[in-house]
């Protein structure tokens, strides 16, 4: 693609140098002749988000975005839909006349795909698992209650759990378990019993690692640098979710319900 293009649009988060999307979207575009378009990706963490959409020429019609962004588009946005606000979350920008639009069109993704797995059969009224607690868990779960399903499980691995059942794992768990727990979801956390340390009282005392600041200060959009040459950061992998959120701990030797402090001994010492 050439100097000619006059639309573009991106996919925005953390790491994304992986991302398939731009592949997707240009062969996409091709073989719908729409050869002004191009599709590209950049390195984006929430923080970044509003600098860099604001920063886009009108060329930017709209963005997609990914894991750690999603919450960030949808406090950036001028107009929420309804349903990305319920859901908490949003994976698409849309610059409209006004300024920018938050939508979260992984519910119809998953949709669209129960309904080619499933061949149309009813989930209504039936009992289902979200596996993972990423990005797509939020509108997985929203999806399942517009078709119909009656209940819903969320499992989830944790990297650390404390004897007390506070768990740790990637950010945003917890705000997953928040949402989940006031809707009435179970939240089921996966852990192997290696990772439960029953000498850690409570998740107040787990050890939360931290990365390299670098992968957030030497992150560039369009070849320039985001972070003030003087900047400082700290790069947080984990939080911690509290017992009270978590229905039971599933572990290979069984599940550990409360109180965690009896049930997590007794597997781990099986």
């Amino acid at each position: 693609m050439g100097s000619h293009i006059t639309h573009r649009a991106a996919v925005l988060g953390s790491p994304i140098e992986h991302s398939k999307s731009p592949v997707l979207h240009n062969t996409g575009y091709k073989a719908l002749g729409l050869d002004q378009w191009e599709y590209d990706r950049f390195e984006c963490t929430g923080d970044m988000l509003p600098g860099i959409v604001s920063g886009a020429d009108e060329t930017y019609r709209g963005f997609s975005v990914t894991m750690p962004s999603k919450f960030a588009a949808l406090e950036f946005a001028d107009e929420v839909t309804e349903r990305a606000r319920a859901i908490g979350s949003a994976n698409t920008l849309l610059r409209t006349e006004t300024g920018w639009r938050a939508d979260n069109t992984d519910v119809d993704g998953i949709r669209g795909a129960l309904g080619e797995l499933l061949g149309g059969a009813s989930l209504s009224g039936k009992h289902a698992i979200v596996i993972g607690s990423g990005g797509t868990a939020r509108p997985a779960i929203w999806a399942l209650i517009e078709v119909g399903v009656a209940r819903i499980t969320v499992l989830n691995r944790s990297d650390r759990t404390a004897a007390n059942g506070d768990v740790a794992n990637k950010i945003g768990t917890y705000m997953l378990a928040l949402a989940a727990y006031d809707n009435g979801v179970p939240f089921y956390p996966v852990v192997p019993t290696s990772t439960i340390d029953l000498s850690l009282a409570s998740g107040d005392l787990i050890p939360i690692e931290e990365r390299d600041p670098q992968e957030v200060l030497g992150l560039e959009f369009m070849g320039e640098r985001v972070a003030p040459r003087n900047a400082k950061a700290r790069n947080i992998a984990f939080d911690v979710t509290p017992n009270r959120l978590v229905t039971g701990i599933v572990t290979e030797n069984g599940v550990a319900y409360p109180p965690f402090e009896v049930s997590l001994k007794r597997l781990v010492k099986r």
